[in-house]
Protein backbone atom coordinates (compact mmCIF):
# COMPACT_ATOMS: atom_id res chain seq x y z
CA UNK A 1 0.00 0.00 0.00
CA UNK A 2 1.22 3.37 -0.52
CA UNK A 3 -0.13 6.30 1.27
CA UNK A 4 -1.03 9.08 -1.31
CA UNK A 5 -2.97 11.08 1.29
CA UNK A 6 -3.45 11.72 5.10
CA UNK A 7 -5.06 14.15 6.62
CA UNK A 8 -6.32 14.89 10.94
CA UNK A 9 -9.37 15.14 11.45
CA UNK A 10 -10.12 14.89 15.11
CA UNK A 11 -8.72 14.87 18.44
CA UNK A 12 -11.63 14.03 21.44
CA UNK A 13 -11.45 12.28 24.89
CA UNK A 14 -14.72 10.58 24.51
CA UNK A 15 -14.93 7.52 22.04
CA UNK A 16 -18.76 8.41 21.65
CA UNK A 17 -17.65 11.47 19.90
CA UNK A 18 -15.16 9.64 17.35
CA UNK A 19 -16.21 9.47 13.28
CA UNK A 20 -19.07 7.50 12.60
CA UNK A 21 -18.24 6.39 9.37
CA UNK A 22 -18.59 2.19 8.94
CA UNK A 23 -14.80 2.26 7.59
CA UNK A 24 -11.78 0.27 9.31
CA UNK A 25 -9.14 1.80 11.57
CA UNK A 26 -6.15 0.76 13.52
CA UNK A 27 -4.80 1.90 16.64
CA UNK A 28 -1.07 2.67 17.55
CA UNK A 29 -0.04 2.52 21.07
CA UNK A 30 3.02 1.87 23.37
CA UNK A 31 4.66 3.08 26.54
CA UNK A 32 5.36 6.71 27.06
CA UNK A 33 8.39 8.10 24.67
CA UNK A 34 8.39 4.59 22.55
CA UNK A 35 8.73 6.40 19.08
CA UNK A 36 4.71 6.33 18.70
CA UNK A 37 4.62 9.85 16.98
CA UNK A 38 7.66 9.19 14.75
CA UNK A 39 6.37 5.85 13.72
CA UNK A 40 2.95 7.03 12.66
CA UNK A 41 4.94 9.62 10.24
CA UNK A 42 7.31 7.29 8.97
CA UNK A 43 4.45 4.94 7.99
CA UNK A 44 2.51 7.62 6.53
CA UNK A 45 5.82 9.71 4.52
CA UNK A 46 4.26 13.04 6.69
CA UNK A 47 7.17 14.97 8.49
CA UNK A 48 4.84 16.57 11.30
CA UNK A 49 1.48 14.18 11.16
CA UNK A 50 1.45 13.80 14.49
CA UNK A 51 3.78 15.96 17.07
CA UNK A 52 6.27 14.58 17.99
CA UNK A 53 8.26 15.14 21.35
CA UNK A 54 11.44 14.52 24.24
CA UNK A 55 8.45 14.89 26.47
CA UNK A 56 6.91 11.51 27.56
CA UNK A 57 2.88 11.38 27.60
CA UNK A 58 2.69 14.30 25.11
CA UNK A 59 -0.46 12.49 23.04
CA UNK A 60 -3.13 13.17 25.84
CA UNK A 61 -6.47 12.63 23.22
CA UNK A 62 -7.63 10.06 20.91
CA UNK A 63 -6.13 11.57 17.82
CA UNK A 64 -8.10 10.05 14.08
CA UNK A 65 -6.11 10.61 10.68
CA UNK A 66 -7.32 9.97 7.59
CA UNK A 67 -5.61 7.94 5.40
CA UNK A 68 -6.47 7.40 1.33
CA UNK A 69 -9.98 8.56 2.11
CA UNK A 70 -10.35 4.90 3.17
CA UNK A 71 -9.20 3.96 6.69
CA UNK A 72 -8.65 5.68 9.75
CA UNK A 73 -5.17 5.48 11.56
CA UNK A 74 -5.92 6.29 15.49
CA UNK A 75 -2.92 7.36 17.93
CA UNK A 76 -3.97 7.01 21.44
CA UNK A 77 -2.60 8.18 24.70
CA UNK A 78 0.45 6.09 26.17
CA UNK A 79 0.54 4.32 29.05
CA UNK A 80 3.37 3.85 31.82
CA UNK A 81 5.89 6.70 32.98
CA UNK A 82 4.00 9.90 31.53
CA UNK A 83 4.89 12.93 33.16
CA UNK A 84 1.35 13.70 34.15
CA UNK A 85 -0.56 13.46 37.36
CA UNK A 86 -1.78 10.50 38.90
CA UNK A 87 -5.13 11.96 37.93
CA UNK A 88 -4.35 12.13 34.32
CA UNK A 89 -3.20 9.07 33.76
CA UNK A 90 -6.51 7.59 35.21
CA UNK A 91 -8.48 9.63 32.84
CA UNK A 92 -6.06 8.52 29.43
CA UNK A 93 -6.60 5.06 31.04
CA UNK A 94 -10.04 5.38 31.30
CA UNK A 95 -9.67 6.98 27.14
CA UNK A 96 -7.97 3.80 26.61
CA UNK A 97 -10.26 1.14 27.79
CA UNK A 98 -13.47 2.55 26.42
CA UNK A 99 -11.80 2.96 22.80
CA UNK A 100 -10.95 -0.92 22.99
CA UNK A 101 -13.93 -1.94 24.05
CA UNK A 102 -16.74 -0.19 22.28
CA UNK A 103 -15.21 0.66 18.83
CA UNK A 104 -17.13 -1.19 16.57
CA UNK A 105 -14.85 0.01 13.46
CA UNK A 106 -11.47 -1.11 15.21
CA UNK A 107 -9.96 -3.73 12.95
CA UNK A 108 -6.37 -4.23 14.82
CA UNK A 109 -4.23 -2.48 17.26
CA UNK A 110 -0.49 -2.31 17.11
CA UNK A 111 1.29 -2.24 20.54
CA UNK A 112 4.56 -0.68 20.49
CA UNK A 113 7.73 -1.79 22.26
CA UNK A 114 11.04 -0.59 22.42
CA UNK A 115 13.11 -3.63 20.94
CA UNK A 116 16.32 -2.56 22.86
CA UNK A 117 15.00 -3.08 26.18
CA UNK A 118 13.87 -6.52 28.12
CA UNK A 119 10.64 -7.12 28.61
CA UNK A 120 9.14 -4.40 30.43
CA UNK A 121 6.25 -5.43 33.32
CA UNK A 122 3.67 -2.23 32.28
CA UNK A 123 4.39 -3.00 28.56
CA UNK A 124 3.22 -7.07 29.02
CA UNK A 125 0.47 -6.28 31.72
CA UNK A 126 -1.02 -4.14 28.69
CA UNK A 127 -0.46 -7.13 26.28
CA UNK A 128 -2.04 -9.18 29.27
CA UNK A 129 -5.33 -7.17 29.09
CA UNK A 130 -5.81 -6.83 25.91
CA UNK A 131 -5.62 -10.64 25.73
CA UNK A 132 -8.23 -11.00 27.97
CA UNK A 133 -10.15 -8.38 26.20
CA UNK A 134 -9.89 -10.54 22.74
CA UNK A 135 -8.85 -7.14 21.49
CA UNK A 136 -6.85 -8.29 17.97
CA UNK A 137 -3.64 -6.90 17.79
CA UNK A 138 0.37 -6.65 16.80
CA UNK A 139 3.33 -6.12 18.40
CA UNK A 140 5.63 -3.44 16.55
CA UNK A 141 9.13 -3.16 17.46
CA UNK A 142 10.49 0.21 17.38
CA UNK A 143 14.03 2.06 17.22
CA UNK A 144 15.76 -1.22 15.45
CA UNK A 145 18.14 1.19 13.61
CA UNK A 146 19.67 1.05 17.08
CA UNK A 147 21.15 -2.51 17.46
CA UNK A 148 22.94 -4.76 14.74
CA UNK A 149 20.65 -7.24 13.64
CA UNK A 150 22.04 -10.29 15.71
CA UNK A 151 21.07 -8.14 18.77
CA UNK A 152 17.36 -7.72 17.33
CA UNK A 153 16.95 -11.10 16.30
CA UNK A 154 18.05 -12.10 19.88
CA UNK A 155 15.90 -9.75 21.39
CA UNK A 156 12.88 -10.32 19.56
CA UNK A 157 12.91 -14.22 20.00
CA UNK A 158 13.94 -13.41 23.95
CA UNK A 159 10.39 -11.17 23.85
CA UNK A 160 7.98 -13.95 22.17
CA UNK A 161 9.73 -16.13 24.46
CA UNK A 162 8.62 -14.96 27.40
CA UNK A 163 5.09 -14.09 26.06
CA UNK A 164 4.72 -17.97 25.47
CA UNK A 165 6.31 -19.08 28.99
CA UNK A 166 3.93 -16.78 31.07
CA UNK A 167 0.88 -16.47 29.02
CA UNK A 168 0.22 -17.32 25.39
CA UNK A 169 -0.46 -20.26 23.72
CA UNK A 170 0.44 -19.06 20.56
CA UNK A 171 3.33 -16.12 19.53
CA UNK A 172 1.36 -12.67 18.56
CA UNK A 173 2.24 -11.24 15.01
CA UNK A 174 4.60 -8.73 15.28
CA UNK A 175 6.75 -6.13 12.99
CA UNK A 176 10.21 -4.88 13.38
CA UNK A 177 10.40 -1.20 12.91
CA UNK A 178 12.75 2.25 12.32
CA UNK A 179 11.01 5.24 12.27
CA UNK A 180 14.09 7.28 11.06
CA UNK A 181 15.48 4.27 8.83
CA UNK A 182 11.61 3.54 7.16
CA UNK A 183 12.37 0.37 8.21
CA UNK A 184 9.05 -1.83 8.55
CA UNK A 185 6.98 0.63 6.78
CA UNK A 186 5.83 -1.67 4.05
CA UNK A 187 5.05 -4.41 5.97
CA UNK A 188 2.48 -2.82 8.05
CA UNK A 189 1.14 -1.01 5.44
CA UNK A 190 1.03 -3.82 3.53
CA UNK A 191 -0.81 -5.70 6.19
CA UNK A 192 -2.90 -3.23 7.17
CA UNK A 193 -4.38 -3.46 3.52
CA UNK A 194 -4.33 -7.04 3.76
CA UNK A 195 -7.10 -6.41 6.86
CA UNK A 196 -8.77 -3.49 4.66
CA UNK A 197 -9.68 -5.96 2.32
CA UNK A 198 -11.18 -8.74 4.64
CA UNK A 199 -12.68 -5.65 6.43
CA UNK A 200 -15.00 -5.15 2.98
CA UNK A 201 -15.58 -8.73 2.27
CA UNK A 202 -17.15 -9.06 5.89
CA UNK A 203 -19.57 -6.44 5.12
CA UNK A 204 -19.08 -4.76 8.81
CA UNK A 205 -20.88 -1.80 7.32
CA UNK A 206 -24.12 -3.67 7.60
CA UNK A 207 -24.02 -3.78 11.73
CA UNK A 208 -21.80 -0.94 12.84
Amino acid sequence: MKVKSAEFVMSNSNVTNCPKEAIPEYAFIGRSNVGKSSLINMLTDKKSLAKTSGRPGKTQLINHFKINDSWYLVDLPGYGYARVSKRDKKTFQRYITDYFRERKQLVSAFVLVDIRHEPQKVDLEFLEWMGENQIPFSIVFTKADKLKPNVIERNVQTYIDHLLESMWQEAPNYFITSASKNIGQDEVLDYIDLMNENFKKDNWADFI
